[in-house]
Protein backbone atom coordinates (compact mmCIF):
# COMPACT_ATOMS: atom_id res chain seq x y z
CA UNK A 1 0.00 0.00 0.00
CA UNK A 2 1.19 3.35 -0.83
CA UNK A 3 1.44 6.15 1.14
CA UNK A 4 -1.56 8.21 1.13
CA UNK A 5 -0.08 12.03 1.58
CA UNK A 6 -0.49 13.76 4.86
CA UNK A 7 -3.79 15.76 4.85
CA UNK A 8 -5.77 12.09 3.68
CA UNK A 9 -9.35 12.75 4.73
CA UNK A 10 -12.91 13.30 2.91
CA UNK A 11 -12.32 16.56 0.98
CA UNK A 12 -8.85 15.28 -0.46
CA UNK A 13 -9.61 15.15 -3.68
CA UNK A 14 -12.28 18.00 -3.82
CA UNK A 15 -11.12 20.89 -6.18
CA UNK A 16 -10.93 23.31 -3.11
CA UNK A 17 -11.19 26.26 -5.49
CA UNK A 18 -14.66 25.22 -6.43
CA UNK A 19 -15.89 25.53 -2.63
CA UNK A 20 -15.10 28.71 -0.22
CA UNK A 21 -18.78 28.15 0.65
CA UNK A 22 -18.36 24.43 1.91
CA UNK A 23 -14.84 25.37 3.36
CA UNK A 24 -16.09 28.03 5.45
CA UNK A 25 -19.10 25.45 6.84
CA UNK A 26 -16.69 23.13 7.57
CA UNK A 27 -14.53 25.74 9.66
CA UNK A 28 -17.19 27.40 11.70
CA UNK A 29 -19.15 24.05 12.34
CA UNK A 30 -15.40 22.56 13.39
CA UNK A 31 -14.75 25.51 15.62
CA UNK A 32 -17.97 25.47 16.84
CA UNK A 33 -18.04 21.89 18.30
CA UNK A 34 -21.21 20.98 15.28
CA UNK A 35 -21.09 18.37 13.28
CA UNK A 36 -19.39 19.43 9.91
CA UNK A 37 -20.89 18.90 6.50
CA UNK A 38 -18.38 17.32 5.23
CA UNK A 39 -15.05 16.60 7.57
CA UNK A 40 -12.04 18.74 7.04
CA UNK A 41 -8.53 17.20 5.36
CA UNK A 42 -6.69 15.43 8.37
CA UNK A 43 -3.82 17.31 8.15
CA UNK A 44 -6.06 20.64 8.49
CA UNK A 45 -8.89 19.24 11.09
CA UNK A 46 -5.49 18.52 13.27
CA UNK A 47 -4.24 21.73 13.25
CA UNK A 48 -7.29 23.42 14.10
CA UNK A 49 -7.31 20.84 17.54
CA UNK A 50 -3.49 22.31 18.26
CA UNK A 51 -4.29 25.61 16.93
CA UNK A 52 -7.67 25.97 19.79
CA UNK A 53 -5.27 23.78 22.30
CA UNK A 54 -2.92 27.23 21.51
CA UNK A 55 -5.43 29.58 22.26
CA UNK A 56 -5.55 31.54 19.15
CA UNK A 57 -8.00 34.19 18.42
CA UNK A 58 -10.03 32.55 15.41
CA UNK A 59 -10.49 36.23 14.51
CA UNK A 60 -7.36 38.23 14.12
CA UNK A 61 -4.91 35.84 15.90
CA UNK A 62 -2.19 36.18 18.13
CA UNK A 63 0.48 38.59 16.66
CA UNK A 64 3.58 39.06 18.55
CA UNK A 65 4.92 41.52 16.92
CA UNK A 66 7.78 41.85 14.36
CA UNK A 67 11.75 41.16 15.41
CA UNK A 68 14.22 44.51 14.95
CA UNK A 69 15.79 44.90 11.89
CA UNK A 70 19.37 43.52 13.93
CA UNK A 71 17.75 40.48 14.85
CA UNK A 72 16.27 39.26 11.16
CA UNK A 73 19.61 40.50 10.00
CA UNK A 74 21.51 38.23 12.60
CA UNK A 75 19.20 35.23 11.82
CA UNK A 76 19.99 35.87 8.40
CA UNK A 77 23.68 35.54 9.08
CA UNK A 78 23.33 32.57 11.07
CA UNK A 79 20.68 30.51 9.00
CA UNK A 80 22.49 27.98 6.12
CA UNK A 81 18.85 29.24 4.02
CA UNK A 82 21.12 31.74 3.02
CA UNK A 83 23.14 29.69 1.14
CA UNK A 84 20.14 28.32 -0.84
CA UNK A 85 18.30 31.60 -1.13
CA UNK A 86 19.75 32.34 -4.74
CA UNK A 87 18.38 29.00 -6.05
CA UNK A 88 14.51 29.48 -3.84
CA UNK A 89 14.69 33.02 -6.08
CA UNK A 90 15.85 32.01 -8.98
CA UNK A 91 12.75 29.08 -9.33
CA UNK A 92 10.12 30.79 -7.36
CA UNK A 93 10.56 35.00 -7.31
CA UNK A 94 9.54 35.35 -11.43
CA UNK A 95 6.57 32.76 -11.49
CA UNK A 96 4.92 34.31 -8.10
CA UNK A 97 5.44 37.95 -9.18
CA UNK A 98 3.73 36.84 -12.23
CA UNK A 99 0.82 35.35 -10.52
CA UNK A 100 0.45 38.08 -8.14
CA UNK A 101 2.43 35.88 -5.34
CA UNK A 102 5.04 35.67 -3.07
CA UNK A 103 7.73 33.84 -1.97
CA UNK A 104 8.05 33.67 1.94
CA UNK A 105 11.52 32.53 3.58
CA UNK A 106 10.80 31.57 7.14
CA UNK A 107 13.40 30.24 9.49
CA UNK A 108 12.56 27.03 12.28
CA UNK A 109 10.19 29.01 14.50
CA UNK A 110 8.10 30.37 11.55
CA UNK A 111 10.11 33.82 11.24
CA UNK A 112 9.38 35.15 8.41
CA UNK A 113 13.81 36.19 6.85
CA UNK A 114 13.11 36.98 3.42
CA UNK A 115 10.20 37.99 1.45
CA UNK A 116 10.13 38.60 -2.30
CA UNK A 117 7.65 38.80 -5.29
CA UNK A 118 4.24 41.45 -5.96
CA UNK A 119 4.94 44.50 -4.88
CA UNK A 120 0.75 44.72 -4.55
CA UNK A 121 0.93 41.46 -2.73
CA UNK A 122 3.20 42.70 -0.37
CA UNK A 123 1.42 45.45 1.00
CA UNK A 124 -1.44 43.27 1.13
CA UNK A 125 0.59 40.94 3.16
CA UNK A 126 2.20 44.45 5.44
CA UNK A 127 -1.69 44.47 6.33
CA UNK A 128 -2.18 40.98 7.83
CA UNK A 129 1.41 41.39 9.57
CA UNK A 130 2.47 38.91 7.26
CA UNK A 131 5.95 41.02 6.93
CA UNK A 132 9.76 40.50 7.57
CA UNK A 133 10.35 39.33 11.05
CA UNK A 134 6.91 37.61 11.93
CA UNK A 135 6.36 34.53 13.56
CA UNK A 136 3.84 32.57 11.11
CA UNK A 137 4.25 29.38 13.65
CA UNK A 138 0.80 27.50 14.38
CA UNK A 139 1.18 28.99 17.75
CA UNK A 140 0.73 32.53 16.69
CA UNK A 141 -1.61 32.31 13.67
CA UNK A 142 -2.81 29.09 13.77
CA UNK A 143 -3.22 27.00 10.80
CA UNK A 144 -1.35 28.18 7.53
CA UNK A 145 1.03 27.07 5.19
CA UNK A 146 4.19 27.74 6.84
CA UNK A 147 3.32 26.59 10.32
CA UNK A 148 1.83 23.61 9.82
CA UNK A 149 4.44 22.46 7.17
CA UNK A 150 6.72 23.00 10.28
CA UNK A 151 4.86 20.65 12.54
CA UNK A 152 4.04 17.95 9.97
CA UNK A 153 7.53 18.20 8.12
CA UNK A 154 5.50 17.42 4.98
CA UNK A 155 4.72 20.26 1.59
CA UNK A 156 1.47 21.26 2.17
CA UNK A 157 -1.02 23.81 0.85
CA UNK A 158 -3.30 25.79 2.35
CA UNK A 159 -6.74 27.39 0.89
CA UNK A 160 -9.25 29.97 2.03
CA UNK A 161 -11.31 29.16 5.10
CA UNK A 162 -8.97 26.14 5.64
CA UNK A 163 -6.36 28.80 7.73
CA UNK A 164 -7.53 29.18 11.09
CA UNK A 165 -7.78 32.64 11.63
CA UNK A 166 -10.65 34.32 9.84
CA UNK A 167 -8.57 37.50 8.03
CA UNK A 168 -6.44 34.99 6.21
CA UNK A 169 -9.73 33.39 4.65
CA UNK A 170 -8.18 35.42 1.23
CA UNK A 171 -5.28 33.57 0.85
CA UNK A 172 -4.09 30.48 -0.52
CA UNK A 173 -0.41 29.65 0.32
CA UNK A 174 1.35 26.50 -0.49
CA UNK A 175 4.64 25.76 1.40
CA UNK A 176 7.42 22.82 1.69
CA UNK A 177 9.95 22.01 4.28
CA UNK A 178 13.72 22.64 3.95
CA UNK A 179 15.91 19.88 5.46
CA UNK A 180 19.97 20.02 5.48
CA UNK A 181 21.32 17.24 3.88
CA UNK A 182 24.07 17.68 5.63
CA UNK A 183 22.37 16.58 9.41
CA UNK A 184 19.54 16.22 8.07
CA UNK A 185 18.23 19.17 10.19
CA UNK A 186 15.22 21.26 9.89
CA UNK A 187 16.17 24.16 8.20
CA UNK A 188 12.59 26.28 7.60
CA UNK A 189 10.31 26.08 5.08
CA UNK A 190 9.69 28.12 1.85
CA UNK A 191 6.49 29.62 1.00
CA UNK A 192 4.50 30.97 -2.42
CA UNK A 193 1.38 32.81 -0.85
CA UNK A 194 -1.39 35.18 -2.64
CA UNK A 195 -4.99 35.66 -3.18
CA UNK A 196 -7.22 32.64 -3.01
CA UNK A 197 -9.09 33.76 -6.01
CA UNK A 198 -5.39 33.24 -8.08
CA UNK A 199 -4.83 30.01 -6.92
CA UNK A 200 -3.51 27.27 -9.32
CA UNK A 201 -3.42 23.65 -8.47
CA UNK A 202 0.50 23.12 -9.44
CA UNK A 203 1.99 25.77 -7.17
CA UNK A 204 2.56 23.38 -4.36
CA UNK A 205 4.25 20.94 -7.22
CA UNK A 206 6.61 23.61 -8.37
CA UNK A 207 7.10 24.71 -4.31
CA UNK A 208 8.53 20.82 -3.68
CA UNK A 209 10.19 20.76 -6.65
CA UNK A 210 12.40 24.22 -5.56
CA UNK A 211 12.49 23.33 -2.19
CA UNK A 212 14.17 19.55 -3.62
CA UNK A 213 16.65 21.76 -5.74
CA UNK A 214 17.78 23.89 -3.18
CA UNK A 215 18.86 21.08 -0.67
CA UNK A 216 20.62 19.70 -3.79
CA UNK A 217 23.04 22.27 -4.44
CA UNK A 218 23.74 22.29 -0.40
CA UNK A 219 24.90 18.69 -0.96
CA UNK A 220 26.50 19.15 -3.70
CA UNK A 221 28.10 22.33 -1.88
CA UNK A 222 28.75 20.06 1.14
CA UNK A 223 30.69 17.19 -1.22
CA UNK A 224 32.45 20.09 -2.78
CA UNK A 225 33.48 20.59 0.91
CA UNK A 226 34.11 17.23 2.09
CA UNK A 227 36.83 16.91 -1.34
CA UNK A 228 38.43 19.74 -0.06
CA UNK A 229 38.93 18.04 3.33
CA UNK A 230 40.17 15.46 1.64
CA UNK A 231 43.15 16.95 -0.30
CA UNK A 232 44.48 18.61 3.67
CA UNK A 233 43.70 14.97 5.23
CA UNK A 234 45.79 12.79 2.34
CA UNK A 235 49.24 13.92 3.62
CA UNK A 236 48.20 14.23 7.66
CA UNK A 237 47.47 10.80 7.56
CA UNK A 238 50.10 9.28 5.06
CA UNK A 239 52.60 10.17 8.55
CA UNK A 240 50.15 8.64 10.99
CA UNK A 241 50.50 5.31 12.19
CA UNK A 242 47.83 3.18 13.65
CA UNK A 243 43.92 3.74 12.65
CA UNK A 244 42.59 7.40 11.98
CA UNK A 245 40.07 9.24 10.63
CA UNK A 246 39.05 12.28 9.09
CA UNK A 247 35.66 13.30 9.09
CA UNK A 248 33.86 17.01 8.40
CA UNK A 249 31.91 19.16 11.24
CA UNK A 250 28.89 16.62 10.77
CA UNK A 251 30.79 13.26 10.76
CA UNK A 252 30.97 12.47 7.20
CA UNK A 253 34.37 10.67 6.29
CA UNK A 254 36.89 12.08 3.88
CA UNK A 255 40.06 10.15 4.42
CA UNK A 256 41.26 7.34 6.24
CA UNK A 257 44.17 5.34 7.24
CA UNK A 258 44.17 1.29 8.78
CA UNK A 259 40.66 0.90 8.75
CA UNK A 260 37.33 0.70 6.13
CA UNK A 261 35.24 3.60 8.21
CA UNK A 262 31.38 3.78 7.30
CA UNK A 263 30.75 6.77 4.82
CA UNK A 264 29.56 8.93 8.08
CA UNK A 265 30.76 8.15 11.49
CA UNK A 266 28.36 9.78 14.41
CA UNK A 267 29.74 12.15 16.51
CA UNK A 268 28.16 13.64 19.89
CA UNK A 269 25.82 16.48 19.67
CA UNK A 270 28.39 18.88 21.12
CA UNK A 271 32.41 17.89 19.39
CA UNK A 272 35.47 18.76 21.97
CA UNK A 273 39.03 17.46 21.76
CA UNK A 274 39.70 14.71 23.76
CA UNK A 275 39.01 11.09 24.07
CA UNK A 276 35.43 10.20 23.17
CA UNK A 277 33.52 7.11 22.44
CA UNK A 278 32.55 6.61 19.23
CA UNK A 279 29.69 4.06 17.87
CA UNK A 280 31.22 1.17 16.47
CA UNK A 281 34.88 2.62 16.71
CA UNK A 282 35.21 2.38 20.74
CA UNK A 283 37.21 4.91 22.31
CA UNK A 284 39.04 7.19 20.34
CA UNK A 285 41.10 10.42 19.83
CA UNK A 286 39.55 13.71 18.71
CA UNK A 287 41.40 16.70 17.39
CA UNK A 288 40.04 19.40 15.66
CA UNK A 289 41.21 20.52 11.50
CA UNK A 290 40.47 23.05 9.48
CA UNK A 291 36.38 21.95 8.16
CA UNK A 292 36.46 19.11 10.76
CA UNK A 293 37.86 16.35 12.88
CA UNK A 294 40.98 14.02 13.00
CA UNK A 295 39.57 11.03 14.85
CA UNK A 296 42.68 8.56 16.22
CA UNK A 297 40.86 4.96 16.38
CA UNK A 298 42.00 3.44 19.41
CA UNK A 299 43.93 -0.23 20.11
CA UNK A 300 41.69 -3.00 20.12
CA UNK A 301 39.80 -2.68 22.44
CA UNK A 302 35.66 -3.54 23.50
CA UNK A 303 33.77 -0.68 23.46
CA UNK A 304 32.41 -0.08 27.00
CA UNK A 305 28.61 -1.17 27.05
CA UNK A 306 25.98 1.45 27.37
CA UNK A 307 23.86 1.55 30.76
CA UNK A 308 21.52 4.00 30.20
CA UNK A 309 19.24 5.37 26.79
CA UNK A 310 17.16 8.31 27.28
CA UNK A 311 14.70 8.52 24.35
CA UNK A 312 13.16 12.38 24.27
CA UNK A 313 10.55 12.70 21.99
CA UNK A 314 8.69 15.47 24.15
CA UNK A 315 9.09 18.56 21.88
CA UNK A 316 7.63 19.53 19.19
CA UNK A 317 9.65 19.66 16.44
CA UNK A 318 13.20 18.45 17.59
CA UNK A 319 13.98 14.80 19.58
CA UNK A 320 16.85 13.13 20.76
CA UNK A 321 18.24 10.26 22.63
CA UNK A 322 20.73 10.16 24.85
CA UNK A 323 23.10 7.01 25.86
CA UNK A 324 25.01 6.71 28.61
CA UNK A 325 28.00 4.38 29.94
CA UNK A 326 31.37 3.87 31.41
CA UNK A 327 32.81 5.98 29.02
CA UNK A 328 30.42 9.20 29.01
CA UNK A 329 27.50 9.98 27.57
CA UNK A 330 26.30 11.58 24.08
CA UNK A 331 23.62 13.03 22.37
CA UNK A 332 22.28 12.26 18.91
CA UNK A 333 19.43 14.70 17.60
CA UNK A 334 17.02 11.88 15.55
CA UNK A 335 15.14 12.20 12.00
CA UNK A 336 11.46 12.06 12.58
CA UNK A 337 11.59 8.21 11.18
CA UNK A 338 14.10 7.36 13.69
CA UNK A 339 12.15 8.96 16.27
CA UNK A 340 9.03 7.35 15.47
CA UNK A 341 10.81 3.79 15.60
CA UNK A 342 13.24 4.57 18.62
CA UNK A 343 9.76 5.27 20.22
CA UNK A 344 8.01 2.68 19.47
CA UNK A 345 10.88 0.20 20.85
CA UNK A 346 10.82 2.46 23.91
CA UNK A 347 7.15 1.78 24.71
CA UNK A 348 7.46 -2.07 23.75
CA UNK A 349 10.40 -3.33 25.59
CA UNK A 350 9.49 -6.78 24.31
CA UNK A 351 10.16 -6.15 21.00
CA UNK A 352 8.61 -6.18 17.84
CA UNK A 353 9.27 -8.09 14.60
CA UNK A 354 9.64 -6.02 11.51
CA UNK A 355 6.44 -6.90 10.29
CA UNK A 356 5.35 -5.27 13.37
CA UNK A 357 7.22 -2.25 13.27
CA UNK A 358 6.17 -2.13 9.36
CA UNK A 359 2.05 -1.76 10.81
CA UNK A 360 3.45 0.26 13.61
CA UNK A 361 5.14 2.71 11.11
CA UNK A 362 2.92 2.43 8.04
CA UNK A 363 -0.06 0.34 8.99
CA UNK A 364 1.20 -2.44 5.89
CA UNK A 365 3.35 -4.86 7.70
CA UNK A 366 4.83 -6.17 4.18
CA UNK A 367 6.88 -3.23 4.25
CA UNK A 368 9.40 -4.91 5.91
CA UNK A 369 12.51 -3.79 3.63
CA UNK A 370 11.85 0.05 4.46
CA UNK A 371 12.14 -1.06 7.92
CA UNK A 372 15.20 -3.44 8.18
CA UNK A 373 16.92 -0.51 6.30
CA UNK A 374 16.16 2.45 8.66
CA UNK A 375 16.83 0.11 11.91
CA UNK A 376 20.46 -1.14 9.89
CA UNK A 377 21.36 2.94 10.09
CA UNK A 378 19.99 3.13 14.04
CA UNK A 379 21.80 -0.09 15.07
CA UNK A 380 25.27 1.09 13.59
CA UNK A 381 24.65 4.49 15.22
CA UNK A 382 23.59 2.96 18.63
CA UNK A 383 26.14 -0.28 18.29
CA UNK A 384 25.42 -2.28 21.68
CA UNK A 385 21.68 -0.55 22.37
CA UNK A 386 19.68 -2.44 20.06
CA UNK A 387 19.24 -6.18 19.35
CA UNK A 388 17.69 -7.80 16.73
CA UNK A 389 15.33 -10.66 16.36
CA UNK A 390 13.07 -9.11 17.13
CA UNK A 391 14.03 -5.48 17.70
CA UNK A 392 14.02 -4.21 20.63
CA UNK A 393 15.94 -2.57 23.28
CA UNK A 394 19.49 -4.70 24.81
CA UNK A 395 17.94 -6.16 28.09
CA UNK A 396 20.79 -4.75 29.93
CA UNK A 397 20.23 -1.26 29.17
CA UNK A 398 17.59 1.02 31.46
CA UNK A 399 15.41 3.07 29.30
CA UNK A 400 14.06 6.29 29.59
CA UNK A 401 11.31 7.48 27.76
CA UNK A 402 10.30 11.09 28.63
CA UNK A 403 6.78 12.45 26.70
CA UNK A 404 5.18 15.35 25.62
CA UNK A 405 3.48 16.71 28.98
CA UNK A 406 0.36 16.00 27.17
CA UNK A 407 -0.72 13.00 24.97
CA UNK A 408 -1.56 15.21 21.92
CA UNK A 409 1.51 16.74 21.70
CA UNK A 410 3.25 13.40 21.11
CA UNK A 411 5.17 13.51 17.03
CA UNK A 412 3.00 15.99 15.66
CA UNK A 413 4.59 15.70 12.22
CA UNK A 414 3.48 11.62 12.64
CA UNK A 415 0.70 9.89 10.74
CA UNK A 416 2.28 6.21 12.00
CA UNK A 417 -0.50 4.27 13.98
CA UNK A 418 1.13 3.34 16.59
CA UNK A 419 1.75 6.78 17.48
CA UNK A 420 -1.26 8.08 16.41
CA UNK A 421 -3.17 6.05 18.79
CA UNK A 422 -0.96 7.04 21.55
CA UNK A 423 -2.20 10.09 21.33
CA UNK A 424 -5.15 9.59 22.15
CA UNK A 425 -5.38 10.29 26.09
CA UNK A 426 -6.17 7.29 28.17
CA UNK A 427 -9.00 7.50 30.64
Amino acid sequence: MADRPIGYGRLDGTDLTRSPHLLASVRAATLAGDTPPESPRAVIGASWARTLDHGVDPDVGRHNGLLAAEEIEHRRQGSPLGEVLPVLADGLVSVADAAWHIMVVADTEGRVLWRDGSVAVRRSADRLGFAEGASWSEETVGTNAIGTALVTRRPLQVHSAEHFVRTHHGWTCAAAPLHDPRDGRLMGVVDVSGPASTVHPATLTLVSAVARVAEGELRRRHWAAVERLRSVAAPLLAGIGGRAVVVDRNGWTAAATGIAPAERITLPATVAAGRVWLPPLGLCGIEPLPGGWLVRVGEEEPAPAASRVVVDVSGPASWSVTVAGPAGSWELPLSPRHAELLYVLAVRRAGRTAAELAGDLFGDPTRTVTVRAEMSRLRRTLAGVLAHRPYRFAEEVEVELVRPRRAADLLPHSVAPAVLADRVPRG
